[in-house]
């Protein structure tokens, strides 16, 4: 074990410490945020842990948390507007996904929409919580995913500056001759997406609102540790 990586426990104890420790007021404070600032929250919240991800990433595949190029301020910001896209997204279906349910299984209007916001844990829950993430994750998250993995060349290109996020990104160069869509397909689209998010998401929707957060924040670390690593599979 590394310096870098007993510094990284250490400041990861620390900002867990609040969560945990009481007085239990940083936990309220942060649910207050988070429901009265919800995208604020987010911004920050995945710039944080999902380049986090990436940097563990980073360290498992090349032994070091940041190398020359990577620009962590720049992965740092295009995280954080992604995190706001994965918020809409889930607002988004969570609200309409129940509704369409109802459409076409000629249930009265409301009724699946009750049983999934309800506070108890039933099998009806379950299952509608398993189709909000299971169109979430077909629909959005392989263009987010996509995009995630041009943003990433053009930063690498750019040496890491944060300036490269002023230039236009050349998605049709990258679409067509940077991206691997043998490993984009086969592995981040094929394999994570049924077998981790699927039921990741399902656990995410069916947790209280409070619990939400904090589980979706450790779903930042993992996605970017996901894509991290799937940028270096051969």
């Amino acid at each position: 074990m590394k310096k870098s990586d007993l510094i990284l426990i250490v400041c990861v104890c620390v900002v867990l410490a609040p969560f945990f420790i009481p007085p239990t007021g940083f936990f309220d404070w942060f649910n207050r945020a988070t429901e009265g600032h919800p995208f604020v929250m987010a911004f920050f919240k995945f710039a944080i842990l999902a380049t986090l991800g990436e940097m563990i990433a980073l360290r498992i595949r090349k032994g070091s948390y940041v190398e020359k190029g990577f620009g962590v301020l720049p992965r740092m910001l295009v995280w954080g507007v992604l995190g706001i896209c994965i918020t809409m997204a889930m607002i988004i279906f969570k609200t309409g996904v129940p509704v369409f349910l109802e459409r076409i299984s000629g249930c009265n209007p409301g009724a699946l929409s009750a049983v999934f916001f309800s506070s108890s844990l039933t099998w009806g829950k379950v299952g509608v919580a398993f189709a909000v993430s299971v169109l979430m994750n077909t629909i959005f998250a392989p263009v987010m995913m996509t995009f995630h993995k041009c943003t990433d060349i053009h930063i690498s290109d750019n040496g890491g500056r944060l300036a490269c996020l002023l230039k236009p990104l050349p998605m049709k160069e990258i679409m067509s001759k940077r991206i691997d869509w043998s490993v984009q397909w086969g592995f981040v689209f094929k394999k994570t997406i049924p077998l981790f998010w699927f039921p990741a998401h399902t656990i995410t929707f069916i947790l209280p609102p409070n619990l939400q957060v904090l589980f979706a924040a450790l779903l930042g670390v993992a996605l970017g540790l996901i894509l991290a690593l799937a940028a270096g599979k051969k």
